[in-house]
């Protein structure tokens, strides 16, 4: 049901980031799913986050013993010594023992753990036993290769079950490992295995993307070159491409694994053992290796997964993202299978061989809670309703987003026609730094706003700040930074404890600095604006560019939008923006104008663009982000240097660069 609100209209300082975007629908969480949900009211949700924010020792501590299963007790929670934190010390456990064996001693052992789906349409369906098997085969074959406690393990590979196995095989043994993105080349591959020392990379022969074979195991060879750590590569058939194997130095996983014995006992971890290795890009050009250790980041994941999603025994999960980013990590791994729940995977894309491919998955499995991301929310309402109007879709219980903030339209028809109205959505924030969600409404408890992340997580303390540190007022944009440590945060950079300082703690002396920018309404809501690096300098005004884009996206004909700046002499930066249509509909110079003026209204003559460019598409990840660097190169019209490894399809850039030369 939705509850109405007061619009505003929102001024700030040219210090601060201007915001404007109206927002007036509310919807409250359906009575019968928050009669049954973990949290069920806002009262409920509110005195159990002022408990863990006012004593976080005594809330953490509670949580850590019912929520994961200890070796060892811990003696302290937490050790803080600003910006380095250690939680649970004293305490042993392991993090596959905590995802797997505790599963199959309850007597779960035949629950389905990983549905799987090949983009070709082969299928698996592994229980609980079949996963404590294949990862303990792998982990003793991972021993048999030479690795001990705290070595790193690469891992490059398409999304298939032994992408989840080689993670939590490396748990058990206690190495690291690194999950390197598929769509990156061999150049970013061989980067990331400099820079963490890994002696095994684990890949495949090739996975399957829009019908064609990527091939992983020729980048690994390339990339290994240059890398004189790496002693062994070990490959999963999945193609069945015609590969180059050396001998002695690689080794076909079948076969390697299928001589292992099937029981190896779970690595005694530290709490504060490292766990994983995650690169994310910086703004030096050189990727931060992001170190996460076991305890914290575990219970951050297993208690985010199962508070956020509201996740119950008998949901089915499917978050679909790749497990080369942080949210495959927490939420395609290690947060549901902390819960015991069961999860799917998909290896390739959404839209093949059409459009339908997402909804004929969510149908089959029978999905109950999907999480994605507003890029592929936007993707799906452009290829029309007639898609999902295909599938049976009444499995699905909730809907969530994560990635980026998500424009309020792109959240109605998620709402109405994915969730078909009755599936609470949990938008969700947080960042590969933190390592779970620390901003999302909880779905018995909190009235969702299309648009906004809302409420902090439990132990999440945010605050909106000026460049000074000093809060702004409600309604005001700002730096979204968060006050006290959480388990799950980010240790370090991995081999750079001064880059850590100086990127996350120095800028706002005293508190992590996100990044991002934000805004809290008169509600207590956080409406997240994006990255700081996005915001716009108009005339001595910062605008959010998610705002502009919400703004266009809201006019009837537009799919998708990107918006940039450009250069401006006089205003400092003009503001450029590319516009997808729907389908079925062409540009013009009369609907250039239209938009130009719908954006004046709903935001201001301040935001009105500068220029509008009409594109068939996007430049995208494979991961679904928009690449905005690239854009703004369009835009300026300069020749580009970003890296592009990660980019779907390098024929839009071109397109775009041609039409902007015509």
């Amino acid at each position: 049901m939705a509850i109405k609100k007061k619009s505003e209209k929102i001024s700030a300082s040219t210090d601060a980031i201007t915001s404007s975007l109206k927002e007036t629908r509310v919807f409250a969480p359906p009575r019968e799913f928050a009669k049954n949900a973990h949290i069920k009211s806002p009262a409920q949700y509110q005195k159990l986050w002022e408990q863990s924010v006012k004593k976080p020792e005594v809330f953490w501590g509670k949580q850590a013993k019912e929520n994961l299963e200890w070796i060892k007790p811990f003696k302290k929670v937490l050790q803080w010594k600003a910006p380095f934190a250690k939680w649970f010390t004293g305490g042993k456990l392991n993090a596959s023992a905590n995802c797997i064996d505790r599963h199959v001693t309850a007597g779960l052992g035949n629950k389905a753990a990983l549905i799987w789906e090949g983009e070709p349409g082969d299928s698996r369906t592994l229980t609980y036993q079949d996963l404590l098997r294949e990862t303990s085969k792998c982990a003793n074959a991972l021993k048999a290769l030479g690795v001990t406690p705290g070595d790193r393990v690469a891992i490059y590979m398409p999304l298939i079950p032994e992408t989840v196995i080689a993670m939590l095989a490396c748990a058990r043994v206690g190495a690291m490992h690194c999950v390197v993105f598929g769509g990156f080349s061999s150049e970013a591959l061989a980067d990331r295995i400099n820079d963490c020392g890994a002696s095994v990379v684990i890949t495949a022969d090739g996975g399957y993307r829009k019908g064609a074979v990527v091939a992983l195991k020729q980048n690994v060879d390339v990339a290994i070159e240059r890398c004189p750590s790496v002693s062994h590569v070990l490959v999963v058939r999945r193609t069945g491409t015609l590969v180059t194997m050396q001998p002695a130095r690689d080794h076909w996983w079948g076969e390697f694994l299928g001589r292992m014995s099937s029981h190896c006992p779970p690595y005694e971890a530290d709490s504060e053992h490292p766990l994983f290795l995650l690169y994310t890009s910086g703004s030096t050009g050189k990727p931060k290796g992001i170190l996460h250790t076991t305890g914290g980041y575990l219970l951050g994941a297993a208690l985010s997964a199962k508070i956020v999603f509201d996740l119950k025994p008998s949901d089915t999960f499917w978050c679909t993202a790749d497990a080369g980013w942080v949210t495959g990590h927490s939420y395609l791994a290690y947060g549901p299978l902390a819960n015991g729940a069961t999860i799917v995977m998909y290896e390739g894309a959404p839209n093949h061989p059409d459009w339908g491919r997402l909804w004929s998955i969510v149908e089959k499995h029978r999905v109950s809670i999907l999480y994605t991301a507003p890029t592929a929310i936007r993707a799906c309402l452009r290829a029309g309703d007639s898609w999902p109007a295909k599938h049976d879709l009444s499995s699905l219980r909730l809907l969530g987003s994560v990635g980026e903030p998500i424009n309020p339209e792109a959240w109605m028809w998620y709402h109405e026609v994915i969730g078909g109205g009755r599936c609470p959505i949990v938008d969700t924030w947080w960042q590969t730094e933190t390592g779970s969600i620390m901003i999302s409404p909880l779905p018995g408890a909190i009235p969702q706003v299309p648009g906004s992340a809302t409420k902090p997580f439990f132990g999440v303390f945010p605050d909106i700040v000026d460049k000074n540190g000093k809060p702004v007022p409600a309604g005001s944009g700002g730096f979204l930074v968060i006050r006290k440590p959480w388990p799950s945060m980010l240790r370090t950079i991995w081999g750079d404890d001064e880059r850590y300082k100086q990127q996350y703690w120095s800028q706002v002396p005293g508190v992590y600095f996100t990044g991002d920018g934000a805004r809290r309404d008169k509600k207590g809501n956080i409406w997240i604006m994006g990255r700081i690096d996005d915001v716009l300098n108009v005339s001595g005004h910062r605008l959010s560019t998610m705002e502009v884009e919400s703004a266009l996206v809201s006019h009837k004909l537009v799919a998708e939008a990107a918006v940039v700046g450009r250069p401006d002499e006089l205003k400092g930066e003009g503001i450029v923006a590319f516009v997808t249509l729907q389908v079925g509909f062409s540009a013009s110079d009369a609907l250039r104008d239209e938009l130009k003026k719908h954006v004046a209204v709903q935001i201001g003559a301040l935001a009105r663009p500068d220029d509008i460019r009409f594109a068939d598409a996007l430049p995208k990840t494979r991961s679904g982000k928009i690449m905005r660097r690239l854009l703004r190169d369009v835009a300026a019209g300069r020749n580009s240097n970003q890296d592009t490894s990660t980019l779907e399809d390098l024929s839009v850039v071109a397109a775009l660069r041609a039409d902007s030369e015509d």
